[in-house]
């Protein structure tokens, strides 16, 4: 099958299944010529089982009608405005809506890509160290015994974070990691959108501060939190769009440093959606406990109101699994991506639920009960 048509059915009436599949055949039966006939089209295989969902509610009758289709997308898109053309069932008068025209073919592409690139991580992952990846695991270990940690909270940082009178905020370990790796020692990292008050403090007392972040909506997110949180920013350097800072080369440090703009300039501009601009959010301490069993994993679980197990499933699945389980599941913790795909999914239910995910990808819809939070806010 090619296509998926879904359509939303809805009755003045009390009918049952067998009543909306009658009028499916019977009213589109004859419209065109016989070649666009659904029973013919059955027989032929060129259109699969048609399946129909009925429920009743105060003496009308809603439903879904699911139509898979081995045609082409022109075919597929008559058959679909024949099915909305319904009017009647049985003697009550009806109305069909197209929802949605699924494209198989690319869902299952996409979602090849998808465990591509798990095979491939799992693949590079257990790889046996070459040479210059020894090399670098000695060079990673130098490094972290450079490292120190500040404050209460036991902040990363550069060695000589205190007493420069220049100090570079970054997002992570990892940032202040490939800062030293060349050559910048007064670096300090905030560790998630919770601003450290440390930092805050350390940042008051410098004669210059550069905010260094990812050039992706996570960079977005600290910036915001940074300024909101009466951090002393001077100027604010990216690394390039779609980079993070711990993956630059030492000419794109250098290069995004000699670029770094007045942090009034960063800020212009700069639209952060309700549904990322939280800190830090309180949820059952078992959801912590998944959190650190998917990290790293590229795993996905779901979990009902009651903190039960409903599904373990590789992310690459996940979104397949949520239309099975959008109705009961309330927390979902996965190592990936928060997107827009996912949010969709859970949209429109009455009761609030949770996606939990290492970042926040580029939601232009935010949904008020799709709750979206990272790990880091945890």
């Amino acid at each position: 099958m090619k296509y998926l048509i879904e359509a939303r059915i809805e009755v003045n009436g009390v009918v049952d299944k067998n009543d909306v599949v009658g009028a499916v055949f019977g009213q589109t039966e004859g419209l065109f010529s016989s070649e666009f006939d659904l029973r013919e089209l059955q027989k032929s295989g060129r259109i699969g089982r048609i399946e129909i969902t009925v429920n009743v509610q105060d003496k009308k009758t809603f439903g879904k009608i699911i139509v898979p289709t081995a045609l082409d997308k022109y075919s597929t898109a008559l058959i679909a405005a024949m099915i909305e053309s319904i009017e009647r069932v049985g003697p009550y008068t009806a109305s069909v809506k197209i929802e949605k025209i699924h494209d198989l073919r690319a869902e299952k592409r996409r979602k090849i890509v998808e465990r591509a690139r798990a095979i491939l991580y799992e693949w590079e992952k257990s790889k046996i160290p070459e040479e210059d990846e020894i090399l670098k695991e000695l060079e990673e270990s130098l490094l972290r015994a450079k490292m120190i940690e500040l404050g209460p909270e036991r902040i990363p940082a550069g060695p000589d974070a205190e007493k420069s009178d220049e100090l570079i905020i970054v997002e992570g370990r990892a940032d202040v990691i490939n800062l030293l790796r060349h050559g910048y020692t007064n670096v300090i990292a905030v560790e998630g959108i919770k601003i450290p008050e440390y930092v805050k403090n350390l940042a008051n007392r410098k004669r210059r501060v550069i905010a260094f972040l990812d050039g992706d909506r996570g960079g977005d997110m600290i910036l915001y939190q940074l300024h909101s949180s009466g951090v002393k920013i001077d100027e604010v350097a990216r690394a390039p769009y779609g980079k993070e800072v711990e993956e630059l080369t030492g000419k794109e440090i250098s290069d995004a440093l000699h670029r770094a703009v007045p942090l009034e300039e960063a800020l212009k501009g700069l639209k952060m959606p309700k549904a990322v601009e939280r800190e830090r959010v309180e949820l059952p301490e078992e959801i912590r406990r998944y959190v650190d069993e998917v990290k790293e994993r590229l795993m996905a679980v779901l979990l009902d109101e009651g903190l039960n197990e409903l599904k373990r499933v590789p992310v690459s699945e996940l979104a397949q699994e949520l239309e099975n389980y959008k109705d009961s599941v309330k927390y979902v913790i996965f190592d990936g991506i928060v997107t827009q795909r996912l949010v969709d999914i859970l949209s429109g239910r009455p009761d609030e639920v949770y996606l939990i995910g290492v970042r926040i990808g580029d939601i232009s819809k935010p949904s008020d009960n799709v709750k979206v939070v990272t790990f880091n806010q945890l």
